[in-house]
């Protein structure tokens, strides 16, 4: 396994963020290639990616962020600013820090909207983009599935009471997993408190803007997926999603051509992307990028 450090930045209001810094090659074309940036979903954190991103150091640097109020970067003292507009600019301190001037952005979720915004802002430094099962359309029933777990401070004795406590929240998502499965998925965005107890590692007011959020008036997210045309682009789906659907997918490929599509049978929201085929379709993208 690819080993990974430790390294923060500094948001415009103060905050102290952290990220996974996975180097990459040292030496010859693996070195001068365009970095990874890896944006989790709304309740996760920069270990979500733990099996994708050491496989894609392999060949290039790759950045896992914890966005403000995840993981091991600091709370907002303003709940206001769990939004992604905010999200966004604090990746762009990260990458003036960091001196990175493109990227591939994968996003899942929440990421996959930071995505559309970032190419709203600076088109020109985004250099391949996957999305991973979210869209310029969000559908009211996956918006409320997520209000309805979201900010909820629950606590769990042990990773096996954790893992069946995730279970079955999302198990229809990811229908007959084994056991090993949900504990693993729990470690990535539980964590152990120092008082013996395990509970989800984020803000549970990350919730609060969120839930004031109207699915019945979503801002017009067209003009920003249609930003990334002109670039490698791969959409992966789970094709039991209730966030994205068959028929918005299949607008996002026509609006923005040679956009590989890639819908994943018997997976919800969201995919992993450690399943095969996610794995494949990913590193086809990236040989496209350089």
């Amino acid at each position: 396994m690819t080993d990974f450090e430790d390294q923060f930045w500094s948001s415009r209001d103060g905050l102290k963020l952290h990220y996974r810094d996975y180097p990459g090659p040292e030496e010859g074309a693996g070195a001068a290639r365009v970095p990874v940036l890896c944006l989790h979903g709304l309740t996760r954190n920069a270990r979500d990616f733990d099996i994708l991103a050491p496989r894609l150091a392999t060949a290039r640097r790759v950045l896992c962020l914890d966005m403000r109020g995840r993981g091991d970067s600091e709370y907002a003292k303003d709940s206001a600013s769990y939004t992604p507009p905010q999200y966004c600019e604090d990746v762009l301190e990260l990458l003036e820090q960091e001196g990175i001037s493109r990227f591939v952005a994968v996003g899942t979720s929440l990421g996959g909207l930071m995505t559309m915004g970032l190419a709203t802002v600076i088109p020109e430094r985004i250099a391949g983009v996957v999305i991973n099962d979210v869209g310029p359309r969000l559908e009211p029933a996956g918006l409320e599935r997520i209000k309805d777990y979201v900010g909820q401070g629950r606590s769990y004795p042990t990773w096996v009471h954790a893992a069946r406590g995730i279970e079955a929240v999302q198990g229809a998502a990811h229908p007959g997993q084994p056991l090993d499965f949900w504990i693993g998925m729990a470690k990535r965005v539980m964590a152990l408190t120092s008082n013996g107890r395990i509970v989800f590692d984020y803000d549970m007011k990350i919730a609060e803007p969120f839930l004031d959020f109207d699915a019945t008036s979503q801002p017009d997210l067209w003009p920003a997926w249609e930003a990334l045309a002109g670039r490698p682009v791969l959409i992966v789906r789970g094709a039991l999603s209730d966030l994205l659907t068959e028929e918005t997918l299949a607008e996002m490929v026509r609006r923005v051509p040679g956009t590989e599509a890639l819908t994943l049978a018997g997976i919800g929201h969201a995919p992993t992307l450690d399943e095969p085929e996610s794995v494949a379709a990913i590193e086809r993208l990236m040989e496209r990028v350089n």
